[in-house]
């Protein structure tokens, strides 16, 4: 990464206000996943040692103005508990508490703001709201690399006011995914999974120049079964994009790069734990019903070509593995995944939790907290919170 490293900058004694992505589930009000604050650790820690005042900032849910429920408290204690140290709360994003808040620290001290999308002027990237947020500090780290795809106020905006520098999280993620694409280790290929072919366009472009088989499943895989013609029932298709995948069918023939598609699938005619559930060829799928996994011989195809891989990208699940009953083939290829000895990348929420829900999470080489800034790296597309920091060259 040829961006400035939190190391690159003098932070003993000066207020550090960092940008974080602390958007973890929370239930009862307690946090129920922990490991995007986990991931933070690492920045936060050394700014502690190093004796700076560090002004924690992120976003948490959708919410529509303040409300109580997407309050950062939880996230607070969580830090807490991992930290070993007391991390204050404030109870607003900016303004004269804040400001109050801020002067009292001492180095070492972790201060939480409120959550940044209480203000409007967060997704608008409103000049004024990060000038505010930048009065509050001397440097900015951002360490959030999932949201680093976002022109908001306290990604890019904050930058044009202090000088901005990396967290180790996101020097972390640009290097990783960035050198596995420049120079993989091959066989490379990728898993491609999820609702809609429209969401990942760019990326399977790109995977296209560089991979040597991709491998396509979930609710997108229906798309390009109708483009070949197949009868799809009721299953998820994307009218609009059956051309972009027939295209796209001819372009890997004509790269030589082998594209694969279920041969069988899951059926069932409503998405419920308690639906009948069936087993048929593409070619077999009744009207009436829809495909909600992949079947038992396309998970056979799918393993012998992980297996074969040196480096292996995966984004999206291959059903709705959230289901026990249509959750075998997303469980299968994280098996295999995680037992291929491949440099195996994942990446999207989704593909996470299916991770964990199978206990895998440690078996795979690296986990991108960034579902789509993973994806709009991949394409080749500038990430605005990148691009806002400092270059290695500048002074």
């Amino acid at each position: 990464m040829d961006k400035k490293n939190v190391r690159d900058v003098d932070v003993s004694g000066k207020r550090v206000l960092v940008r974080v992505d602390f958007n973890v589930p929370i239930n009862n009000g307690v946090v129920t996943d922990d490991s995007r604050i986990r991931a933070a650790l690492p920045t936060i820690e050394y700014l502690i040692n190093q004796g700076a005042k560090v002004i924690l900032m992120s976003h948490l849910g959708r919410p529509k103005g303040p409300e109580d429920k997407y309050r950062l408290d939880p996230v607070a204690q969580e830090l807490t508990d991992l930290l070993g140290k007391e991390v204050e709360k404030a109870d607003e994003v900016v303004g004269p508490k804040v400001k109050e808040a801020v002067d009292k620290m001492k180095p070492g001290d972790v201060l939480l703001l409120e959550n940044l999308r209480f203000n409007e002027g967060e997704k608008k990237n409103d000049p004024e709201f990060a000038k505010e947020l930048a009065s509050l500090a001397d440097i900015y780290v951002d360490d959030a690399f999932g949201a680093s795809h976002r022109a908001h106020a306290s990604v890019a905006g904050v930058a044009r006011y202090i000088p901005a520098v990396a967290g180790f999280l996101l020097e972390k993620e640009v290097d990783t995914l960035t050198s596995t694409l420049e120079n993989p280790k091959r066989p490379f290929i990728a898993i491609l999974g999820g609702s809609k072919v429209s969401d990942k366009i760019g990326v399977i472009d790109k995977l296209l120049d560089i991979v040597d088989a991709l491998l396509i499943g979930g609710g997108m895989c229906f798309t390009f079964l109708k483009a070949q013609g197949y009868s799809i029932g009721k299953s998820l298709l994307e009218e609009d994009k059956i051309d972009y995948c027939r295209e796209t069918i001819k372009k890997a023939e004509g790269k030589d790069i082998s594209l694969y598609l279920p041969a069988d699938v899951v059926i069932a005619q409503e998405i419920s734990p308690d639906a009948e559930a069936r087993v048929v060829l593409v070619d077999s799928i009744p009207d009436g019903w829809m495909g909600l996994d992949i079947g038992p011989d396309t998970i056979a195809v799918y393993r012998g070509v992980i297996n074969s891989a040196r480096t292996i990208f995966w984004n999206g699940p291959m059903g709705v593995f959230e289901i026990d009953q249509f959750s075998r083939g997303t469980e299968e290829v994280a098996l295999a995944v995680a037992q291929s000895g491949a440099t195996s990348i994942v990446g999207g929420g989704d593909s996470i939790a299916a991770l964990k829900k199978f206990q895998l999470e440690d078996r795979v080489s690296f986990i991108s907290t960034g579902g789509g800034a993973s994806l709009e790296l991949i394409e080749g597309k500038k990430l605005p919170g990148v691009e806002a920091l400092l270059d290695k060259k500048d002074p």
